[in-house]
């Protein structure tokens, strides 16, 4: 079975990473030891989750204990909304290198399709989102500038492949009228109640792969105060009728059936037993009744949502 996806980059990319949004700076370190001695190859980053230092301090300490090799490792890092500006692109992947310890980076993703105010990185970093009045404060970049930054990042060979998050079908589309290097990934929310069919059907139309982040939906936002008023697919009868069937758990179920429709995973957790359990889905697969089935839960929700209010109030998903 499987576990790796070639890009159309030319390079290959596990099926299931480790996400490292919401992972402690304290805890980084070794949680990603021990997720590389458990056999984890494929670390998902980015600038904006604050602890790219402790995580580039547990890779060093890998590497020089010989636990595994920097070739042996697929590292994902993203660029954030303040740097979209061609000059500020180099500056930002410079930083994220320089934490990561890292001479170079396997992917790099524009964040979100939002580019706002320069944050000097002496001023704050990392700089989160500049707000006024309850809205960002936006800049006058066009994806076109920053993407052909990305670009010259590959030709650099600073980054091995390029690509996306958060990127809807009018900008994947349009985005393909002038990228030279086309993206690689499309990194984005699906889970059961996000299915995301039309945009995979895109993506596979362009070659490029899709990531699943928050493969497992609501827990994820659960301690940020995201509403949300039903049971988490993970509880459903028929996600527990399956997973007992096979002998997995319905977390298991669930990056199962995003990998057996075509994207690659990148859960998040710092417990040691579910580090081990999130690896453990290339011993069974789901029919495809049952993949039609839980298809059939699309709600079309993203709790990943920047549009609330209480958020960015920036809907990019409509």
């Amino acid at each position: 079975m499987e576990t790796v996806v070639t890009l159309n980059s030319g390079h290959s990319m596990p099926l299931v990473g480790l996400g490292c949004w919401k992972i402690d700076g304290d805890v980084a370190k070794d949680t990603i030891r021990a997720a590389i001695k458990l056999g984890y190859r494929h670390f998902d980053c980015a600038a904006d989750y604050g602890n790219e230092a402790a995580i580039g301090e547990a890779f060093a300490e890998a590497f020089a204990a010989g636990d595994v090799a920097r070739k042996d490792l697929f590292i994902t890092s993203k660029l954030w909304n303040t740097y979209h500006a061609k000059e500020h692109v180099p500056e930002a992947l410079e930083r994220t290198l320089s934490d990561l310890h890292l001479d170079y980076l396997d992917l790099y993703l524009i964040h979100f399709p939002l580019a706002m105010k320069y944050v000097p990185p002496s001023e704050k970093y990392p700089p989160g989102a500049p707000m006024e009045d309850g809205l960002p404060l936006m800049a006058k970049v066009p994806i076109q500038e920053t993407w052909q930054a990305m670009e010259g990042l590959v030709d650099a060979g600073l980054v091995r492949s390029i690509g996306v998050s958060n990127f809807n079908c009018v900008l994947i589309t349009d985005l393909m009228t002038y990228a030279r290097i086309p993206p690689a990934v499309n990194q984005v929310e699906s889970h059961p109640y996000l299915v995301q069919s039309v945009l995979r059907s895109l993506l596979s139309r362009y070659n490029i792969h899709m990531t699943a982040f928050s493969p497992f939906g609501y827990p994820s936002y659960q301690v940020l105060g995201v509403p949300f008023d039903s049971k988490n697919f993970l509880e459903l009868d028929m996600v527990l009728e399956i997973a007992a069937k096979y002998g997995k758990t319905p977390a298991q179920v669930a990056l199962r059936w995003n990998i057996q429709k075509g994207a690659s995973v990148v859960p998040k957790t710092v417990t040691p037993s579910r580090l081990t359990e999130n690896l453990g889905v290339f011993d069974f697969s789901l029919t495809d009744e049952e993949i039609a089935n839980i298809d059939k839960l699309n709600r079309n929700i993203h709790f990943n949502n920047v549009g609330l209010p209480f958020v960015w109030n920036a809907p990019i998903y409509e």
